[in-house]
């Protein structure tokens, strides 16, 4: 694959992460959280979500360090679960939402692949940057179904344990990242995400 021009890379990254983050808030809300909305977070301007490492560092690292996968997040959506309508469904609602958005990303990505008509100088490039939509929104979605805390993936397992196991699982969250930054520098990450995303990257490419 043939990575756009870093400026497009950015403006997906972007666009991709920031959805992940506003797909959490507007579901929430949905089941009967506002919190976003009032925090100022229920919105597509990036600007809100940015992160200074997640959304700008760790991708520059990655890029940098030539890795064969970029990944980023942004700040989590501010939530009140005391607000939802039904505790433990609605928290797996609003964790599901984020890779959801990433997931139909990816889709719709491929979908417009299929209709780039006869190649030229523009369409490679509109090629090159919807296929990176895919790739990059695969990667976000399988990333945060990676359940360590505060990944999305921790949410689901842990309002699908018992109570008191679910308050000693969420206790990881105090070294999450710690753990996540681990397991990129000793290649663990790839080693599970690679071979998840060039599987449903392909079926993607030949299903449309």
């Amino acid at each position: 694959m043939i990575p756009p021009p870093l400026p497009i890379q950015i403006f997906i990254l972007l666009f991709a992460i920031v959805l992940h983050e506003y797909s959490h808030g507007w579901v929430a809300e949905k089941c009967g959280d506002d919190t976003a909305r009032i925090m100022g977070r229920l919105t597509l301007n990036p600007l809100p979500h940015l992160d200074p490492f997640g959304s700008i560092l760790m991708p520059l690292l990655l890029f940098f360090s030539r890795s064969p996968f970029i990944f980023a997040w942004a700040k989590p959506v501010p939530i009140n679960p005391a607000k939802f309508y039904n505790l433990r469904q609605d928290l797996i609602k609003v964790a599901v939402a984020g890779v959801s958005a990433n997931f139909f990303l990816a889709i719709i990505s491929a979908l417009i692949l299929w209709l780039i008509p006869a190649r030229s100088t523009f369409t490679d490039l509109l090629y090159d940057s919807f296929n990176f939509s895919i790739r990059l929104n695969l990667i976000l979605g399988v990333f945060n179904l990676i359940p360590i805390p505060p990944l999305d993936g921790s949410r689901i397992v842990s309002s699908l344990l018992p109570i008191n196991l679910s308050y000693k699982y969420e206790a990881l969250s105090s070294y999450g990242f710690i753990i996540i930054i681990f397991l990129f520098y000793t290649g663990f990450l790839e080693l599970v995400i690679w071979p998840i995303v060039v599987f449903l990257h392909r079926l993607l490419l030949t299903t449309f």
